[in-house]
């Protein structure tokens, strides 16, 4: 079957494997073929709860496995599904309400109250299950979807201003799932194990990898990404581990300690934001047979590029290539391509570019660009290098490069240099406000701010040193389980003010 919506993909592999798992939560289990039983029931449901084509659902990534029928569903009926972090809070679940303008909200207590103040339909996550166990499948009803119709609407915060909705049409998912596929390949014996919020797209995409592999996914959740995640793990026999570096650095530390049996992972991939090169050392040494891809990516084109495996080994600080059928480089300031190993803005090419942002022409018109070719190219706002042979070098964000004492610095170069040095568990570097004011260090650790300073003395040039430091006992997360950068800038702030 050649997949060209979201439903195909599953339908697929429910005539490959309809009895393997294909998703798990520890609670409910569902085979391929249950999962898609369930998509046709859910989409008879949906159809009597008067939602069709382009009509947006907003649902509650609480429903775990029972969400994987339902984005099926709602494609088999043309409708929009839009993610929503369980976490999320209030103000943020009001935004996306309005700003969706749902026909229909699935979840829990905080969004059937703001459901209810707005006039829209609701179900719980009760009336989810029963549709997707025994509501009357209606298999002949014609599906209307295309490939280009939305199929998701996934919202990114970026580092200010209120979350934005990244339109994701069923073509551009389908293309960047099989071309992310042919890179990792997830196969029928693997059990990929995430506790990634399923409203976050490098944890909802692994619903598509398992589903094109005819894998098992295993899914966690965030109470499962601190000192149980090894027996998680181990317990649900993964193979795959789809790790943040903030995952990937607490699973470090637990296979170190003394006693501590390693699960048997093959593979661990990285995206999000740079992984430190002694996490991985740690985690090759305590786990046999690892291999690691290293990728980059934005929700506005889900994956740009892909490391071979253990590639970082040979080019360490790369990215990797670009995925097949699609092209990465780098411009200047006036959009003119530079030659390799020049840094300037990253420009993505590809059928993967998402199509804009929800309700935001003037910001679409900015980074999604028509400057070249059949394809909208993608201006990311993040600063880099390609070489000779088309390997990415990330050197971080527009927001992220500053000038400290008159020279340029990058904020990952910073925190690698932070990363290197024993004592240190997590490192930030909040750029300054103003040319006067100097970059602040924020790292996790019990050493002194002066001591880690002084540390980084023979790791940085001195004019690249931050010229203070704060340190706390851990560095705050946000719900994908990245540093929340805007939370430390806002704690450097009053720091300076106070």
């Amino acid at each position: 079957m050649n997949a060209a919506v979201l439903h195909d993909l599953l339908d697929a592999a429910a005539v490959r494997h309809p009895d393997q798992t294909a998703v798990s939560d520890g609670t409910d289990a569902l085979t391929y073929a249950e999962v898609r039983a369930a998509s046709v029931r859910i989409a008879t449901w949906l159809r009597q709860r008067g939602v069709g084509p382009r009509d947006r659902i907003v649902v509650s990534e609480a429903a775990g496995p029972w969400l994987v029928p339902l984005l099926t569903g709602a494609s088999r009926v043309g409708a929009v599904s839009v993610p929503l972090s369980a976490a999320a809070p209030d103000v943020v679940v009001r935004h996306i309400l309005d700003d969706a303008g749902p026909t229909l909200v699935v979840g829990g207590a905080v969004t059937a109250g703001e459901a209810a103040r707005r006039g829209l339909a609701h179900a719980d996550l009760d009336e989810l299950r029963d549709a997707a166990r025994s509501w009357p499948p209606d298999a002949g009803a014609p599906s209307p979807t295309l490939p280009v119709d939305p199929a998701w609407f996934i919202y990114t915060s970026g580092s200010t201003g209120a979350p934005k909705a990244v339109v994701s049409t069923h073509g551009q998912i389908v293309f960047a799932a099989r071309a992310i596929h042919h890179e990792l390949g997830y196969g029928t014996d693997d059990v990929v194990y995430s506790p990634l919020p399923l409203s976050f797209d490098y944890g909802l995409y692994q619903v598509l990898l398992s589903t094109l592999g005819g894998a098992r996914l295993e899914l966690g959740s965030a109470k499962d990404a601190g000192r149980v995640l090894v027996h998680r793990l181990r317990d649900t026999g993964a193979t795959v581990f789809p790790a943040v570096p903030s995952l990937a650095a607490t699973l470090a530390r637990l296979v170190e300690r003394p006693g501590v049996r390693a699960p048997a992972l093959r593979l661990l991939t990285n995206t999000g934001a740079a992984m430190p090169a002694d996490v991985l050392t740690t985690l090759r040494k305590q786990i046999s047979g690892l291999r690691v891809q290293l990728m980059y990516g934005l929700t506005e084109c889900k994956r740009a590029t892909i490391m071979p495996p253990d590639g970082d080994l040979l080019r360490p600080g790369s990215s990797g290539r670009a995925l097949r059928n699609t092209e990465v480089f780098v411009v200047d300031q006036d959009g003119n391509r530079l030659p390799p190993g020049r840094i300037g803005e990253i420009v993505v090419r590809g059928p993967h570019v998402m199509s804009g942002y929800w309700r935001q022409p003037e910001l679409t018109a900015r980074r999604f660009r028509r400057a070249e070719g059949l394809f909208p190219q993608l201006h990311t706002g993040d600063y880099g290098s390609v070489d000779a042979e088309g390997y990415l070098y990330f050197d971080g964000r527009h927001d992220d490069v500053y000038k400290e004492r008159g020279t340029r610095v990058s904020s990952l170069e910073v925190e690698a240099a932070a990363d290197r040095i024993p004592g240190v568990r997590a490192a930030c570097a909040v750029p300054p406000r103003d040319a006067t004011a100097g970059a602040t260090l924020v790292v996790a650790s019990e050493l002194s701010p002066g001591r880690v300073l002084a540390a980084l003395t023979g790791q940085l040039e001195e004019t690249k040193i931050p010229r203070s430091c704060v340190t706390l006992p851990a560095l705050p997360l946000t719900a994908n389980g990245k540093i929340d950068r805007s939370r430390l800038a806002r704690l450097v702030e009053e720091t300076r003010d106070a």
